[in-house]
Protein backbone atom coordinates (compact mmCIF):
# COMPACT_ATOMS: atom_id res chain seq x y z
CA UNK A 1 0.00 0.00 0.00
CA UNK A 2 1.30 3.82 -0.73
CA UNK A 3 2.34 5.63 2.00
CA UNK A 4 3.69 9.49 1.52
CA UNK A 5 7.05 9.04 0.08
CA UNK A 6 8.15 11.56 1.40
CA UNK A 7 7.34 10.11 5.07
CA UNK A 8 8.98 6.96 4.51
CA UNK A 9 12.54 8.16 3.42
CA UNK A 10 12.56 10.98 6.18
CA UNK A 11 12.25 7.76 8.00
CA UNK A 12 14.83 5.54 6.14
CA UNK A 13 17.48 8.75 6.29
CA UNK A 14 16.68 10.01 9.48
CA UNK A 15 20.16 9.27 10.86
CA UNK A 16 21.92 11.25 8.64
CA UNK A 17 19.04 14.02 8.28
CA UNK A 18 18.62 14.62 12.10
CA UNK A 19 15.18 15.71 12.23
CA UNK A 20 11.96 15.32 10.43
CA UNK A 21 8.84 16.88 11.12
CA UNK A 22 4.77 16.19 9.56
CA UNK A 23 1.61 16.96 10.26
CA UNK A 24 -1.44 14.89 11.45
CA UNK A 25 -5.24 16.20 11.16
CA UNK A 26 -7.73 15.24 14.05
CA UNK A 27 -11.48 16.10 14.71
CA UNK A 28 -12.09 19.98 16.03
CA UNK A 29 -10.97 20.10 19.71
CA UNK A 30 -13.22 18.52 21.78
CA UNK A 31 -13.72 21.81 23.72
CA UNK A 32 -14.93 23.14 20.59
CA UNK A 33 -12.10 25.93 19.95
CA UNK A 34 -10.88 27.45 16.96
CA UNK A 35 -9.31 24.17 15.16
CA UNK A 36 -8.72 23.72 11.98
CA UNK A 37 -6.96 26.76 10.97
CA UNK A 38 -3.64 25.76 10.22
CA UNK A 39 -2.47 27.94 13.50
CA UNK A 40 -1.19 26.15 16.88
CA UNK A 41 -2.95 27.67 19.21
CA UNK A 42 -4.98 27.10 22.25
CA UNK A 43 -8.79 26.76 21.76
CA UNK A 44 -11.36 29.26 23.20
CA UNK A 45 -10.86 28.57 26.64
CA UNK A 46 -7.48 28.02 26.16
CA UNK A 47 -7.91 24.46 28.27
CA UNK A 48 -6.76 22.11 25.16
CA UNK A 49 -4.27 23.12 22.36
CA UNK A 50 -5.75 22.53 18.74
CA UNK A 51 -3.01 19.52 18.02
CA UNK A 52 -4.05 18.88 14.83
CA UNK A 53 -2.94 22.30 13.70
CA UNK A 54 0.79 22.08 15.40
CA UNK A 55 3.51 20.47 13.59
CA UNK A 56 4.87 16.94 15.06
CA UNK A 57 8.76 16.49 14.83
CA UNK A 58 10.81 13.41 15.74
CA UNK A 59 14.35 12.74 15.86
CA UNK A 60 16.17 9.45 15.41
CA UNK A 61 18.10 8.28 18.98
CA UNK A 62 19.58 5.29 17.92
CA UNK A 63 18.56 2.41 16.18
CA UNK A 64 14.61 1.91 16.46
CA UNK A 65 14.37 4.50 19.26
CA UNK A 66 13.09 7.54 18.96
CA UNK A 67 12.17 11.15 20.44
CA UNK A 68 8.85 12.67 19.11
CA UNK A 69 7.64 16.09 20.30
CA UNK A 70 3.97 16.45 22.47
CA UNK A 71 2.50 19.67 20.79
CA UNK A 72 0.33 20.07 23.78
CA UNK A 73 3.48 20.33 26.15
CA UNK A 74 6.42 21.06 23.49
CA UNK A 75 7.83 17.76 25.84
CA UNK A 76 9.87 15.07 24.14
CA UNK A 77 8.70 11.70 24.23
CA UNK A 78 10.72 8.75 24.28
CA UNK A 79 9.79 6.13 22.42
CA UNK A 80 11.40 2.78 21.25
CA UNK A 81 10.13 0.31 18.58
CA UNK A 82 10.14 -3.59 19.65
CA UNK A 83 10.59 -5.50 16.47
CA UNK A 84 9.52 -9.47 15.89
CA UNK A 85 13.11 -11.30 15.84
CA UNK A 86 12.54 -12.39 11.83
CA UNK A 87 12.07 -9.25 10.44
CA UNK A 88 14.06 -8.33 7.49
CA UNK A 89 14.86 -4.99 6.15
CA UNK A 90 11.32 -4.58 3.96
CA UNK A 91 9.37 -6.27 6.57
CA UNK A 92 5.57 -5.14 7.54
CA UNK A 93 3.49 -6.22 10.83
CA UNK A 94 0.56 -4.81 12.32
CA UNK A 95 1.73 -2.34 15.16
CA UNK A 96 0.52 -2.54 18.73
CA UNK A 97 0.99 1.01 20.60
CA UNK A 98 1.57 0.17 24.32
CA UNK A 99 -0.19 2.38 26.88
CA UNK A 100 1.78 1.86 30.74
CA UNK A 101 -0.55 1.81 33.94
CA UNK A 102 -0.28 3.87 36.98
CA UNK A 103 2.56 5.95 36.83
CA UNK A 104 4.77 3.58 34.66
CA UNK A 105 6.94 3.93 31.50
CA UNK A 106 7.93 1.74 28.63
CA UNK A 107 10.39 0.11 30.97
CA UNK A 108 7.15 -1.80 32.08
CA UNK A 109 7.12 -3.92 28.81
CA UNK A 110 11.11 -4.67 28.62
CA UNK A 111 11.12 -8.96 30.60
CA UNK A 112 8.43 -10.20 33.22
CA UNK A 113 5.20 -11.06 32.30
CA UNK A 114 4.91 -7.69 29.94
CA UNK A 115 7.84 -8.79 27.80
CA UNK A 116 6.80 -6.72 24.78
CA UNK A 117 9.17 -9.29 22.70
CA UNK A 118 7.17 -12.21 23.25
CA UNK A 119 4.45 -10.28 21.51
CA UNK A 120 6.56 -8.71 19.00
CA UNK A 121 7.85 -12.58 17.98
CA UNK A 122 4.10 -13.40 17.18
CA UNK A 123 4.63 -11.13 13.97
CA UNK A 124 4.21 -7.31 15.09
CA UNK A 125 5.56 -4.36 15.77
CA UNK A 126 5.44 -2.69 19.21
CA UNK A 127 5.69 0.54 19.63
CA UNK A 128 6.82 1.69 23.44
CA UNK A 129 7.02 5.30 25.06
CA UNK A 130 7.34 6.70 28.03
CA UNK A 131 4.71 9.80 28.40
CA UNK A 132 5.45 13.34 29.55
CA UNK A 133 7.21 13.37 32.87
CA UNK A 134 8.12 9.70 32.55
CA UNK A 135 11.23 7.26 32.18
CA UNK A 136 13.25 9.13 29.52
CA UNK A 137 10.65 11.84 28.48
CA UNK A 138 10.39 15.84 28.69
CA UNK A 139 7.80 17.52 30.43
CA UNK A 140 5.47 17.05 33.67
CA UNK A 141 3.45 14.03 34.93
CA UNK A 142 0.22 14.73 33.47
CA UNK A 143 -1.68 11.68 34.82
CA UNK A 144 -2.87 11.01 31.71
CA UNK A 145 -5.16 14.14 31.26
CA UNK A 146 -5.79 15.81 27.85
CA UNK A 147 -1.39 16.65 27.83
CA UNK A 148 -0.62 12.77 27.98
CA UNK A 149 -3.62 11.97 25.34
CA UNK A 150 -2.38 14.36 23.28
CA UNK A 151 1.36 12.57 23.27
CA UNK A 152 -0.13 9.30 22.74
CA UNK A 153 -2.19 10.37 19.68
CA UNK A 154 1.37 12.00 17.95
CA UNK A 155 2.87 8.38 19.03
CA UNK A 156 0.10 7.00 17.16
CA UNK A 157 0.28 9.26 14.24
CA UNK A 158 4.29 8.78 14.23
CA UNK A 159 4.12 5.00 14.41
CA UNK A 160 2.19 5.51 11.31
CA UNK A 161 4.94 6.69 9.67
CA UNK A 162 7.47 3.99 10.51
CA UNK A 163 8.05 1.59 7.11
CA UNK A 164 7.78 -1.70 9.64
CA UNK A 165 4.43 -0.15 10.33
CA UNK A 166 1.34 -1.56 8.20
CA UNK A 167 -0.82 1.52 8.87
CA UNK A 168 -3.76 0.10 8.49
CA UNK A 169 -3.08 -2.88 10.73
CA UNK A 170 -2.73 -0.30 14.11
CA UNK A 171 -3.92 -1.06 17.46
CA UNK A 172 -3.74 0.26 21.02
CA UNK A 173 -3.25 -2.05 23.97
CA UNK A 174 -3.74 -0.31 27.85
CA UNK A 175 -2.82 -1.55 31.07
CA UNK A 176 -4.48 -1.00 34.07
CA UNK A 177 -4.97 3.27 34.50
CA UNK A 178 -3.19 3.36 31.05
CA UNK A 179 -7.41 2.98 29.58
CA UNK A 180 -7.71 6.86 31.10
CA UNK A 181 -5.25 8.07 28.30
CA UNK A 182 -6.11 5.56 25.54
CA UNK A 183 -9.53 6.28 25.98
CA UNK A 184 -9.62 9.50 26.22
CA UNK A 185 -7.50 9.81 22.84
CA UNK A 186 -9.58 7.77 21.38
CA UNK A 187 -12.39 9.67 21.80
CA UNK A 188 -10.99 13.10 20.99
CA UNK A 189 -8.87 12.02 18.44
CA UNK A 190 -11.58 9.47 15.79
CA UNK A 191 -9.37 9.99 12.79
CA UNK A 192 -6.20 8.33 14.30
CA UNK A 193 -5.12 5.03 12.47
CA UNK A 194 -6.64 2.60 15.30
CA UNK A 195 -8.33 -0.39 13.98
CA UNK A 196 -9.03 -1.39 17.93
CA UNK A 197 -8.33 -0.79 21.70
CA UNK A 198 -8.01 -3.58 23.90
CA UNK A 199 -7.84 -2.74 27.94
CA UNK A 200 -6.09 -4.79 30.67
CA UNK A 201 -8.19 -4.53 34.10
CA UNK A 202 -8.61 -0.68 33.26
CA UNK A 203 -10.12 1.23 35.92
CA UNK A 204 -13.20 3.37 35.09
CA UNK A 205 -13.24 6.24 37.39
CA UNK A 206 -12.15 8.54 40.36
CA UNK A 207 -13.47 5.65 42.69
CA UNK A 208 -11.23 3.81 41.75
CA UNK A 209 -8.14 5.58 41.03
CA UNK A 210 -8.63 8.67 43.49
CA UNK A 211 -9.80 6.41 46.48
CA UNK A 212 -13.33 7.73 46.26
CA UNK A 213 -15.45 4.49 47.36
CA UNK A 214 -15.51 2.67 50.33
CA UNK A 215 -12.50 0.75 49.13
CA UNK A 216 -10.02 3.69 49.15
CA UNK A 217 -8.17 2.57 46.36
CA UNK A 218 -6.10 4.50 43.53
CA UNK A 219 -2.49 5.88 42.81
CA UNK A 220 -4.37 9.70 42.84
CA UNK A 221 -6.27 10.14 45.74
CA UNK A 222 -2.81 12.43 47.31
CA UNK A 223 -3.05 14.43 43.71
CA UNK A 224 -6.80 15.55 43.11
CA UNK A 225 -9.49 16.08 45.37
CA UNK A 226 -12.85 13.46 44.93
CA UNK A 227 -14.92 16.69 43.97
CA UNK A 228 -12.66 18.14 41.72
CA UNK A 229 -14.35 18.20 38.46
CA UNK A 230 -11.94 19.79 36.60
CA UNK A 231 -9.51 17.24 37.09
CA UNK A 232 -11.60 14.28 36.83
CA UNK A 233 -13.08 15.30 33.54
CA UNK A 234 -9.80 15.26 31.48
CA UNK A 235 -9.33 11.47 33.92
CA UNK A 236 -11.74 8.74 34.13
CA UNK A 237 -11.99 6.38 31.41
CA UNK A 238 -15.89 5.34 31.69
CA UNK A 239 -16.27 9.38 30.19
CA UNK A 240 -14.73 8.79 26.83
CA UNK A 241 -15.30 5.22 26.46
CA UNK A 242 -18.90 5.77 25.26
CA UNK A 243 -17.46 7.71 22.86
CA UNK A 244 -14.88 5.88 20.81
CA UNK A 245 -15.47 4.54 17.91
CA UNK A 246 -12.96 1.11 17.46
CA UNK A 247 -13.58 -2.07 18.42
CA UNK A 248 -13.21 -2.22 22.26
CA UNK A 249 -11.84 -5.62 23.41
CA UNK A 250 -12.01 -5.98 27.41
CA UNK A 251 -9.81 -8.62 29.58
CA UNK A 252 -10.66 -9.11 33.01
CA UNK A 253 -9.60 -11.92 35.51
CA UNK A 254 -11.78 -13.31 38.26
CA UNK A 255 -9.56 -11.40 40.90
CA UNK A 256 -8.50 -7.79 39.59
CA UNK A 257 -4.98 -6.90 39.95
CA UNK A 258 -5.78 -3.49 42.20
CA UNK A 259 -9.51 -4.11 42.72
CA UNK A 260 -11.19 -5.46 45.20
CA UNK A 261 -14.53 -6.21 42.96
CA UNK A 262 -15.41 -6.07 39.21
CA UNK A 263 -17.70 -3.03 39.31
CA UNK A 264 -15.10 -1.27 37.05
CA UNK A 265 -15.06 -3.93 34.34
CA UNK A 266 -19.35 -3.97 34.40
CA UNK A 267 -19.07 -0.13 34.10
CA UNK A 268 -16.38 -0.17 31.46
CA UNK A 269 -18.19 -2.93 29.40
CA UNK A 270 -22.04 -1.08 30.10
CA UNK A 271 -20.59 2.15 28.94
CA UNK A 272 -19.39 0.91 25.09
CA UNK A 273 -22.24 -1.46 24.91
CA UNK A 274 -24.82 1.46 25.95
CA UNK A 275 -23.46 3.86 23.81
CA UNK A 276 -21.06 4.39 20.53
CA UNK A 277 -18.56 1.91 20.68
CA UNK A 278 -18.99 -0.28 17.71
CA UNK A 279 -18.23 -3.68 19.23
CA UNK A 280 -17.41 -4.53 22.51
CA UNK A 281 -16.63 -7.49 23.86
CA UNK A 282 -15.89 -8.81 27.60
CA UNK A 283 -12.82 -11.68 27.53
CA UNK A 284 -14.35 -14.11 25.19
CA UNK A 285 -18.03 -13.31 26.29
CA UNK A 286 -20.48 -13.13 23.24
CA UNK A 287 -20.02 -9.01 21.98
CA UNK A 288 -21.99 -6.43 22.69
CA UNK A 289 -23.77 -7.54 26.15
CA UNK A 290 -24.05 -5.61 29.22
CA UNK A 291 -23.75 -7.15 32.62
CA UNK A 292 -25.25 -7.21 36.22
CA UNK A 293 -22.42 -7.11 39.07
CA UNK A 294 -24.39 -9.92 40.48
CA UNK A 295 -24.95 -12.05 37.36
CA UNK A 296 -21.41 -12.04 35.80
CA UNK A 297 -19.71 -15.00 33.99
CA UNK A 298 -17.42 -16.62 34.57
CA UNK A 299 -13.86 -14.32 34.15
CA UNK A 300 -10.45 -15.87 33.26
CA UNK A 301 -8.35 -17.46 35.64
CA UNK A 302 -5.56 -15.95 37.37
CA UNK A 303 -2.83 -17.81 35.47
CA UNK A 304 -4.03 -15.63 32.64
CA UNK A 305 -1.93 -12.76 33.78
CA UNK A 306 1.00 -14.96 34.05
CA UNK A 307 1.14 -15.02 30.75
CA UNK A 308 -0.51 -11.52 30.03
CA UNK A 309 0.89 -11.13 26.82
CA UNK A 310 0.61 -14.06 25.16
CA UNK A 311 -3.40 -13.56 26.17
CA UNK A 312 -2.53 -10.06 24.36
CA UNK A 313 -1.43 -11.75 21.43
CA UNK A 314 -4.18 -13.74 21.21
CA UNK A 315 -6.60 -10.68 20.95
CA UNK A 316 -5.06 -8.57 18.72
CA UNK A 317 -5.43 -11.07 16.02
CA UNK A 318 -8.92 -11.78 16.61
CA UNK A 319 -9.11 -8.22 16.28
CA UNK A 320 -7.48 -7.56 13.30
CA UNK A 321 -9.83 -9.98 11.11
CA UNK A 322 -12.64 -8.93 12.90
CA UNK A 323 -15.13 -7.31 9.85
CA UNK A 324 -18.01 -5.20 11.68
CA UNK A 325 -19.49 -1.75 10.27
CA UNK A 326 -18.31 0.86 11.92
Amino acid sequence: MQKNIFLVVGVLVISLIGLVTYTYSTRQDITGGLCGDSVCNKSVDESDICVQDCEVSFEADTKNTYWVTNPASGAKLFVTVVEPASAQQDSTFPALVLVPGSSGDSSNFIGGSKDAQVVADEGFAIVLFDPDGRGRSEGTEDYNGFIGQDGLAAVISFAAQLPIVDEEQIGVVSFSYGITMAAGTLARYPDLPVQFLIDWEGPADRDDTGGCDDSHTGHLSDVASCDDEEFWAEREAVTFIKDIRVPYQRIQTEKDHAQPDLHHAVIMINAGVEDEAPWVRLNDEEPDQSYEESDLPQMLSENFSKNLMEGVTKYAKELLVLDIAN
